[in-house]
């Protein structure tokens, strides 16, 4: 029986989609819950999975082709991988059947972006070696194997490129990049956006971490990370300064009465920022807990529109690609931004004598046509008051 295999439902944020990559072709013989098709967003990337086992007839929308939700993508005939034998194996080439074989079982079972890189490069997944869990490829596996040498042969064939000729490739934008320049370009042009500065002591929290670290991922199954703290701090920081988490609708201003804070995440497709939801309610351990669960889901592709979508303010860490000091762009409608950064051991004066320290530079930009200079700045001095002072977020002082 021939059905339609149709697009995803996309949810109201999200107009319309491309096809990132078909991982069947015409006549392929597929099994119930094979991945077909990826379906990328400007916020995610959907897979479209066969809903029986059968065998691919047509296919409707191209890669690159951009596609409304539940609009066909293909033509799939249910009950042909069954009824239809498999030729038989070739007796005389058992190796290169069984190679085939295992690509075929390989290549299902790849994450998104591994997928998207093997089809990219056109490689064959059974000759890359997996170090994951289990020996599953990774996206870092598939870089690995592109940027081996090659191995030499005495009658190597000489290079096709002429000495010191230039190389230019030209690839499509995703279109996660093309959003996400769009959102940036629009930041810039549409908000009168500041940044103010500030440095926070992180011995603190440092020592802090050495004392109970051990101890707080023995209880909690999770390690006590500085994002956490830095969660928690704008929280109470957002609490005091209302301006700060509210966003601006027009002609008016909207209070919210929820702290959902966005943690930017770097991922393969591009940055993404996951929402810590109700943060004002979580303790440290919940926080980190989310913190994790949405690192993993984004190296893996498999975060959902709703994980990305909402949020009051946003916290973005450079710090861990060892940015010592940058200005980051508003993440609208969000009215402010912090950013993090790299920890730096500086010499700084502690009652009239020289301390070596560890400091960290903050960066808070925000929207100026709601917020004023003295909210922001005082805003940063609280978040790092209750940073170089944790006992302070513990007592609600």
């Amino acid at each position: 029986m021939a059905i339609d295999i149709k697009a995803p439902q996309f949810p109201e944020s999200v107009a319309d989609g491309s096809v990132a990559a078909w991982h069947k072709k015409v006549g392929d013989k597929v099994t119930r819950d094979e991945v077909l098709a990826d379906i990328e967003t400007d916020k995610v990337v959907l897979e479209v999975v066969a809903p029986a086992d059968g065998v691919l007839t047509q296919i409707i929308k191209g890669e690159g082709e951009t596609v409304l939700s539940l609009e066909t993508l293909a033509i799939f005939e249910t009950g042909a991988a069954t009824l239809t034998s498999a030729p038989a194996m070739p007796v005389a080439e058992p190796v290169a059947a069984t190679a085939t074989t295992v690509a075929a079982a390989t290549a299902s079972d790849l994450a998104p972006s591994v997928r998207k890189a093997v089809a990219e490069n056109q490689l064959d997944p059974s000759q890359i070696a997996g170090t994951g869990k289990g020996g599953r490829i990774t996206k870092e596996d598939v870089v690995s194997h592109l940027t081996a040498p090659a191995p030499t042969t005495p009658a190597a064939a000489p290079l096709s490129l002429a000495v010191g000729e230039r190389v230019e490739k030209r690839v499509p934008m995703t279109r996660l990049r093309a959003k996400v320049a769009e959102r940036l370009l629009s930041a810039t042009q549409n908000t009168a956006m500041l940044t103010t500065f500030n440095e926070v002591n992180m011995k603190p929290i440092m020592e802090m971490r050495k004392a109970y670290g051990e101890r707080f991922e023995k209880r909690h199954g999770v390690r006590l990370g500085f994002m956490s703290f830095f969660v928690k701090a704008a929280v109470e920081a957002l609490k005091r300064f209302p301006a700060v988490n509210a966003s601006i609708d027009g002609n008016d201003i909207v209070y919210h009465g929820y702290h959902d804070v966005g943690v930017a995440v770097s991922s393969d497709r591009g940055l993404v920022v996951p929402i810590v939801r109700d943060a004002e309610r979580m303790n440290l351990a919940e926080i980190e807990k989310n913190i994790l669960e949405y690192g993993k889901k984004a190296k893996d592709g498999k975060l959902s529109i709703n994980d990305i979508t909402g949020g009051t303010f946003t916290i973005s860490n450079g710090g861990v690609f060892g940015s010592l000091l940058s200005t980051p762009i508003l993440n609208q409608p969000q009215t402010a931004i912090l950013g993090m950064h790299k920890i730096q051991e500086r010499p700084m004066a502690v009652k009239g004598e020289v301390v070596i320290l560890p400091m960290m530079y903050l960066a808070l930009s925000y929207d100026h046509r709601l917020i004023d200079g003295k909210e922001a700045v005082s805003f940063l001095v609280t978040i790092k008051d209750l940073v170089e002072d944790p006992a302070l977020l513990l007592l609600d002082l």
